[in-house]
């Protein structure tokens, strides 16, 4: 979040009730001063929930007076006056948003819940008073319109085209009466967003599988029924086990639980988690909040949702984003028609009569993985310890790459004791910034993986990036080594990606900084550096025995590499599913009625031209978080786009002498440290040297172009 402007999580409040909780706030609150801590780090320390609410209202008072200022100057609007003030203003709001939604979704509680239940409209309310401000878009609209004359630094340049393309696309130029129906919409989608969330999580918890049998986890490692018991323990439930949802539809334990019984128990509790028709069922919430962001859409007479929110990505349209995708499906259902036909031969060969469901897909593929390649992930997992992933695989790669030093530093406070945190120097020993780890699943945690900041980066405000990597792997029991999966390995890397776009951000002006890019662009550096947990020279750093230190044997990294494009039918398509499932939610016109979600997905879902049956979307409806609360509404196909990014950029990586620090400084100079300070194409094309195409990406995955 930047202390300018913010997303659809930001801020607002009615002035009245506002102005009488600064009444109310108490002076030591930690957020009304920037923090003493190095880089500005959030007082953890100090900050208790009672500190959030009064530090928003007083945060957003401070906001609208600052924006009413500028709006209401009687000078002749200037670069300066205006629009790098603006970017000054809301400094305390910065403060506390970016610290309470990291807290928030990573480690909630009641009063939290309160706390965001209550300001999520208001703070909707407080963005809509400021871009519908009409002197203040009146102010940005005479710079905008002289800007060929205003001798603007490219950077300068850029932020006003930004500045003046988010005010027109917030409603800047509807009539009042349509402004005050975009109000209203905004103010519901709030509540509504909201409202999903926390159902979400408390469905997520609620739906986690209760085994009372020890044999009926049969399959599993002693290390994860251990954890399964903790967990038990934990909710009170003495004599059993507990295998707790990830917020994906398929869940790890799938793969190895012998027990078909308890495989499809554990996969229909994840399949229904949020549609049991009690208070946590989320259907109500979607239809309404696919039904409003139609109705919102139709008011920039855009023709649907997607249409409106691509405005400015990479993809630019709907019809390019479907364009792409369909390219992906040939390919994709070929493969997994073959996959399912070598899946019921390994069933048949087990002495088993029934047809594949999707909850023996990963049991099975485990098994054929098994006899082709002779690889067992239990025999992966001993050489995965995840301190020593982190530190000699994810930081090892960067220093290779980028030169830059990690240092842990155990005198920051943080907030909770799970969480490590570690400095990171440039390559000429100077400040870069600091990073958080919170990698363990807690009830209280939104399910994925993320990065986002707590400070972010500019130049203009003198900040340094402080930015935290969040996901939700099992927490070993007490006294149990902490093995993470391959999967987990990934996830890792990925996120680490993200974070070094936000640690190499240069930016001035913190609207353009890190991260705060398209969607259909903000992907590509994470999934670029999922690319070097496989690098022959990184992976045989980090993937050490837990025992013994002893490198992983050649042997079985022979199997890991030759089973590399095992299964990709599935992976490739479970997640286009889910892509093109987000997109016709998101296709709907403002005249369409309230959907009935079943009926929705299931025509949606049987219109693709996969095999959706076996192969479900990674995320259902109900219980996809990306689409419905963080952002990606009408853009999860950005992962598979950016995908074709990441691939291409490795490609010329392997084609340049790969883990080089002469390339890893490129990358950095051309595309880590740019920020949103150019447009995405030309940005990508320097680095490529031509457009993207999806060549690369078809072959890491061993699929094969339609022709």
């Amino acid at each position: 979040m930047t202390s300018g402007l913010w997303t659809k999580t930001a801020l607002a409040l009615t002035l009245a009730p506002l102005l009488a909780g600064v009444a109310r706030a108490a002076p030591t609150n930690p957020f009304f001063s920037a923090s003493t801590l190095p880089y500005q780090a959030p007082r953890f320390d100090l900050i208790k929930d009672s500190d959030y609410a009064p530090a928003f209202e007083r945060g957003m008072a401070d906001h609208l007076r600052e924006v009413t200022a500028i709006a209401n100057n009687r000078a002749k609007p200037t670069f300066d006056n205006t629009i790098v003030a603006m970017e000054r203003a809301g400094q305390l709001l910065g403060r506390v948003q970016e610290t309470f939604y990291g807290v928030y979704q990573a480690n909630t509680d009641d009063a939290l819940d309160k706390v965001q239940s209550a300001e999520a409209p208001r703070l909707s309310q407080h963005e809509d008073a400021i871009y519908l401000n009409a002197r203040l878009f009146g102010r940005i609209k005479t710079l905008y319109d002289a800007r060929a004359k205003l001798s603007l630094t490219p950077e300068q340049a850029k932020l006003l085209d930004v500045y003046y393309q988010q005010f027109v696309h917030a409603g800047a130029q509807l009539s009042a009466a349509d402004k005050a129906k975009l109000r209203a919409i905004n103010t519901q989608l709030s509540k509504l967003e909201t409202v999903y969330e926390q159902k979400l999580i408390a469905s997520a918890k609620a739906g986690a599988l209760v085994v009372d049998r020890r044999e009926a986890l049969a399959g599993l490692d002693e290390g994860s029924i251990a954890a399964a018991q903790k967990d038990a323990e934990g909710r009170k439930l003495a004599g059993k086990w507990v295998l707790a949802l990830q917020n994906t539809t398929q869940q790890p334990a799938l793969s190895s639980l012998t027990n078909r019984d308890t495989r499809k128990a554990l996969f229909d509790n994840s399949w229904t988690r949020a549609e049991k028709g009690d208070g946590n069922d989320t259907r109500a919430t979607i239809a309404a909040l696919a039904k409003l962001r139609a109705q919102k859409a139709a008011l920039f007479n855009y023709p649907n949702y997607a249409a409106y929110t691509l405005y400015d990505q990479m993809a630019k349209t709907p019809e390019a984003a479907e364009n792409f995708m369909q390219q992906l499906v040939p390919a994709t259902a070929a493969e997994q028609k073959r996959e399912a036909a070598e899946l019921q031969e390994a069933i048949r060969k087990d002495g088993q009569k029934f047809t594949l469901q999707p909850w023996d897909w990963t049991h099975y593929s485990e098994q054929v993985r098994r006899e082709k390649y002779a690889l067992n992930q239990d025999d992966i997992k001993p050489y995965f310890e995840l301190k020593t992933v982190l530190q000699d695989g994810v930081f090892f790669a960067a220093e290779q790459l980028y030169g830059i030093s990690f240092k842990p530093r155990s005198d920051i406070p943080t907030y909770n004791p799970d969480v490590m945190v570690y400095e990171v120097s440039d390559k000429d020993g100077s400040p870069l910034g600091l990073m958080y780890f919170d990698y363990f699943k807690r009830d209280n945690k939104s399910g994925g993986a993320w990065m986002s900041n707590f400070v972010g980066q500019s130049t203009l405000l003198g900040t340094r990036p402080v930015i935290y990597n969040v996901a939700n792997f099992t927490k070993a029991a007490p006294g149990q080594p902490q093995l993470i999966t391959s999967d987990d390995v990934t996830t890792m890397f990925h996120e680490f990606g993200h974070a070094l776009h936000g640690l190499f951000a240069s930016q001035t002006y913190p609207m353009l900084s890190g991260t705060s890019v398209a969607r259909d662009f903000v992907e590509f550096p994470s999934q670029f550096n999922e690319n070097w947990a496989m690098d022959p020279k990184v992976f045989a750093h980090y993937a050490r025995h837990y025992k013994t230190g002893a490198p992983m044997p050649a042997e079985l990294v022979a199997k890991i590499k030759k089973a590399a494009h095992f299964n990709q039918g599935y992976a490739l398509g479970e997640i286009v599913a889910a892509a093109e499932l987000d997109m016709k939610w998101h296709g709907l016109p403002a005249s369409a009625p309230l959907q009935d979600v079943d009926k929705f997905e299931a025509d949606a879902l049987n219109s693709m031209g996969l095999d959706v049956a076996d192969v479900p979307p990674r995320y259902r409806s109900t219980y996809f978080l990306h689409i419905w609360s963080n952002g990606y509404s009408a853009g999860y196909y950005a992962y598979l786009w950016t995908e074709m990014l990441d691939q291409d950029a490795f490609s010329w990586f392997q084609n340049h002498g790969g883990l080089t620090r002469e390339n890893g400084q490129r990358f950095r100079d051309m595309i880590l440290s740019k920020g949103n300070t150019m447009d995405y194409g030309p940005m990508f094309r320097a680095f490529y040297g031509k457009d993207p195409d999806i060549g690369p990406m078809l072959a890491h995955r061993g699929l094969t172009a339609a022709k």
